[in-house]
């Protein structure tokens, strides 16, 4: 099986996936070296490696780009993208799904929102009509060649609209093919609770640390009905965080911060796959016993 089934039968069976959001290869390399078993591509973490606030500002190519680098460095862990609006109307969501899929990706998500679009967790998004959003949604089902690669229907309609609208945008959305809803920014834990209830179909909670929604825990949300929980900004809030003390430390010190002593650049390079390359160093220098009779 390719990621896509895979993803797609835990979806079906089993705990709750949980993605920890990355927004590298090497953070990507970490989640998966942690034991989880699935990636979670940010968009607000591409946007950042590209010195950009999640406003909308990052090109498609730019996103399948970096999903695909990380699904390489990942080896066949599934890859839960965040694929932003779609970045146009039916057209360029058939492209953006063929793009992704290309890229070895098992789900996207894409969202109602009008292009460019804003972070889910700011003020003062604009929502796109349902019969453009669903006619989107129809159209990313269409693109796909594997039926087990995930569309994931997002919406950003619960700040302006209310739960009520957020809840019958995410029944016409899988009404019009999509596999998962994701009704983003619930604003209290009662309606975290409600959602699953009220979704007909399998829903994906987003547990952005310090954003709209007020954090559960996973065995709880698992309990809830929730089918996959990601959590974007886990890793990028905590490597600002730690590299603003390690430079204030440098600056304030003028020594060289006392890091963790186990991560030597050796250790490090092992962290991001350096056993699968050592062995290249040697293996052709010594030519086959065929080679040499030639």
């Amino acid at each position: 099986m390719n990621a896509a089934d895979t993803l797609a039968g835990r979806l079906k069976s089993g705990p709750m996936v949980v993605a920890p959001g990355a927004y590298d290869c090497i953070t990507a390399r970490l989640v998966a070296q942690a034991g989880f078993g699935a990636v979670y591509m940010t968009g607000a973490g591409t946007a950042a490696t590209l010195g950009f606030p999640d406003y909308g500002l990052v090109s498609m190519n730019e996103m399948t780009d970096n999903a695909g680098r990380i699904a390489d460095a990942v080896g066949g862990i599934p890859v839960i993208a965040d694929a932003d609006t779609a970045f146009g109307n039916e057209l360029n969501a058939t492209r953006t799904v063929r793009e992704y899929e290309k890229n070895g990706v098992a789900a996207i998500h894409i969202e109602d929102q009008e292009f460019p679009k804003r972070c889910g967790h700011l003020d003062n998004k604009v929502i796109i009509p349902l019969e453009d959003y669903v006619a989107k949604i129809r159209a990313a089902v269409a693109a796909r060649q594997n039926p087990n690669f995930t569309i994931i229907a997002r919406t950003d309609s619960r700040a302006g609209m209310g739960l009520d609208e957020a809840v019958r945008r995410c029944n016409a959305a899988l009404e019009a093919g999509a596999g998962m809803a994701f009704l983003e920014a619930p604003q209290s834990v009662e309606e975290i609770a409600a959602i699953p209830k009220l979704v007909k179909g399998p829903c994906l909670l987003n547990l952005a640390w310090a954003g709209k929604t007020p954090q559960v825990d996973l065995a709880e949300a698992d309990r809830m009905g929730y089918r996959l929980a990601i959590l974007p900004g886990i890793l990028m809030a905590a490597v600002i965080s730690r590299c603003d003390e390690v430079l204030a430390d440098l600056r304030e010190s003028g020594r060289h911060p006392q890091l963790d002593a186990k991560m030597s650049p050796g250790e490090m390079f092992r962290r991001m796959g350096s056993a699968d390359w050592d062995p290249l160093r040697d293996q052709f220098r010594t030519p086959t016993p065929r080679a040499a009779a030639e």
